[in-house]
């Protein structure tokens, strides 16, 4: 197993934004939002209890962790956009990861309802996203933690990078 803990924790590196993001960027993003779910399914087909009790890096997060949390994250980020929509640049409230990681429904070894919430959220969001004008994307939420303001176009971005992320994660746990 590689021992560059960076690499582990960022085996696709960080997510980067640039300036200016085409229509075309944004679709390919979409698009990698709209086919997370069925990827991670194949990731995750006939993994046994065992296999999903392997993590990804030392002290990293197991696979039915990671699969419980993409369903955590993707919710939060679905409901971000809508704010972002409705609302005049809204404060989202963020959460901490990690403990909700330690709590029992992250640690069930039955994935299945999180891969379930993902297939449903993922067809009501990528509807929406694709439905969202220059004037949509532009719209943008404060994330306090990062004292920043994050626009609905680069929020997609985040995500997408944020499905090749963790099924990266989900490869390198099987092979460990």
């Amino acid at each position: 197993m590689n021992t560059n803990i960076e690499h582990l924790k960022y085996p696709i590196g960080t997510f980067k934004s640039s300036e200016i993001i085409s229509e075309t960027q944004i679709k390919d993003w979409i698009k990698t939002i709209r086919n997370f779910p069925t990827q991670l399914k194949l990731e995750v087909k006939d993994l046994s209890v065992s296999d999903l009790k392997k993590t990804y890096r030392p002290n990293g997060w197991n696979i039915m962790q990671v699969v419980h949390h993409c369903a955590d994250s993707h919710m939060n980020s679905f409901i971000r956009c809508k704010l972002a929509l409705t609302e005049e640049t809204p404060t989202i409230k963020p959460y901490h990861e990690n403990l909700w990681a330690e709590l029992p429904d992250a640690n069930n070894p039955s994935i299945e309802s999180s891969l379930i919430i993902l297939e449903g959220l993922h067809q009501r969001w990528t509807f929406l996203l694709d439905s969202l004008n220059a004037s949509d994307l532009n719209k943008s939420y404060f994330h306090p933690e990062s004292q920043s303001y994050v626009n609905l176009k680069t929020n997609i971005g985040i995500y997408a990078w944020h499905c090749e992320h963790h099924l990266a994660h989900i490869k390198i746990a099987k092979n460990s």
